[in-house]
């Protein structure tokens, strides 16, 4: 499905602590991502030098995971850093795993890692409120919103 992308050197993958919690906000309030459901224990950030040059979260919702919030600091991007961080969340789910993403660029890279786009009914019940109220407000505003899942299977790659 995809090749496993190597960190820079002195860059590493680690758990968030609490005292990232700024640096995570920061990054994601800079993207312009939605700034809830930022609990710092949902997510994973990539360090080098003690900065954190990105982070991702993984949701928690009944029976389903969503990836969120992943963000590569502007000077970093382009480098593999949302590339492999992506891919350690991937690895990291323990449920059902869904995403969605606004613009076509952004929905190349998740389907370049795997992801398969969704049909309106796959939704799992968890998510179908708070894609659903996404969703209405991407077709007012006429705004590229992509929905996706991880495969759940061998069948689904």
């Amino acid at each position: 499905m995809y090749t496993a992308f190597r960190l820079p050197p002195s860059c590493h993958i680690r758990p968030a602590l609490a005292k990232d919690i700024w640096p995570i906000r920061r990054l994601v309030f800079s993207a312009r991502l939605d700034p809830t459901q930022l609990r710092w224990q949902q997510f994973s950030v990539i360090e080098h030098e003690a900065k954190i040059l990105a982070c991702g979260q993984l949701r928690t919702f009944p029976g389903c995971q969503e990836l969120g919030s992943l963000v590569v600091t502007p000077a970093w991007r382009r480098q593999g850093l949302g590339t492999a961080l992506a891919q350690h969340l991937t690895q990291q789910a323990a449920e059902p795993l869904y995403i969605e993403c606004l613009g076509s660029e952004l929905a190349a890279f998740y389907q370049q890692l795997g992801f398969i786009p969704l049909r309106g009914t796959e939704l799992p019940p968890a998510l179908r409120r708070k894609f659903g109220i996404s969703q209405a407000i991407a077709r007012i505003l006429h705004l590229p919103l992509y929905q996706m899942r991880w495969p759940s299977t061998e069948t689904d790659a």
